[in-house]
């Protein structure tokens, strides 16, 4: 099968369109004749070498796909049949036209969904959900702060917020930005590179600060986020795509009396664990059901910035790294 093929950890352009092997059925794992694959700003550092996980060379990346189960072993849970529509979350492997994958981290679909915007959930419209439901608990009422709105996470979080509530105030870098964000769903959008966010977000919650804070940026956005959030507030470091990871200063999380919580989807998605907690896959299932319900309501309306064959990754990487992305660059490796 056709496959991007990482040999060394380097530059984005370093993997290569390689015919490899087809990945061998292991216990417990469905086949996934992959018709989409997202792309992430994880993936160009997992191809770096400077993400925390560090797979084995020579690997395929990709973590986000949708497809048709293709092949299902006995031992899978699930209930699932060949011809399937599902997405799936994968450690790595999913920049292939097949990809094996467990069958705890596999999900029917909609009928009306297509594989490109299937894409989406797996880690992008699931980590923004548990961030603000399960992490942060959310109230109805509340203000969020969402940083980088126009990417596919943080419209997935403006998105997720209205549906649980939240008054939703959100930051991009463009005007063309700015309108996306609003079409789907913020109250506010602050053009970080016009304004000072800190100073709009306090003065629009008369001096109080935003209640919970989503942020896959990092570096100095957290910094000044820490400024302008209220007190008993939560911030939820998501990532951090500006290249640094920020210092937290305990004193502001004292006198401020707030929280500062962390989110990992890998543990929801038991990577790197050769058995996952059924409990924990029930909660699982229950988070996907529910985003699915939210979809086939019209409440979740996911952006495919572009779809790209598989020959040009390096390109929608570059594309990714660049900022210039509204909602999800997808890889087709059919094409």
């Amino acid at each position: 099968m056709r496959a991007i093929l990482c040999r060394a950890f380097g530059p984005i352009d370093s993997p290569r369109v390689e015919e490899i092997d087809t990945p061998p059925l292991l216990p417990g794992s469905l086949r996934i004749a992959v018709h989409a694959a997202g792309i992430s700003f994880a993936n160009l550092l997992v191809i770096q070498g400077t993400h925390q996980n560090k797979p084995k060379l020579p690997f395929v990346p990709g973590t986000e796909v949708g497809g048709i189960v293709k092949e299902v072993e006995p031992d899978a849970v699930g209930g699932f049949k060949i011809g399937d529509r599902i997405c799936a979350g994968l450690a790595q492997g999913g920049f292939a036209e097949e990809a094996v994958v467990p069958a705890e981290t596999v999900f029917r679909i909609p009928d009306a969904m297509d594989f490109a915007t299937a894409t989406q959930f797996p880690t992008i419209y699931a980590t923004a959900y548990a961030a603000l439901a399960w992490r942060a608990q959310i109230r109805h009422g509340e203000v969020l702060l969402v940083h980088g709105a126009a990417g596919a996470s943080g419209l997935a979080a403006v998105e997720i917020g209205k549906a649980l509530g939240a008054s939703v105030i959100a930051t991009a870098g463009s005007t063309d930005k700015l309108a996306v964000v609003r079409a789907h769903g913020a109250d506010h959008a602050i053009d970080y590179r016009r304004q000072d966010f800190r100073a709009a977000v306090l003065d629009l919650t008369q001096g109080r600060g935003a209640d919970v804070i989503f942020d896959p940026v990092g570096g100095d956005v957290f910094d000044a986020s820490l400024r302008c959030i209220a007190p008993l507030g939560r911030i939820l470091p998501i990532g951090f795509a500006s290249g640094r990871i920020p210092q937290i200063p305990a004193n502001l999380v004292l006198v401020k009396n707030i929280s500062v919580i962390g989110l990992y989807w890998g543990f929801y998605m038991a990577w790197g664990k050769s058995q996952a907690d059924a409990a924990l896959r029930a909660e699982v299932r229950g988070l996907f059901a529910e985003l699915f319900r939210l979809y086939e309501a019209g409440a979740l309306r996911p952006v495919t910035d572009s779809v790209l064959p598989l020959a040009d990754f390096a390109a929608g990487l570059r594309r990714v790294e660049s900022r210039g992305v509204i909602g999800k660059v997808v890889l087709d490796p059919r094409r």
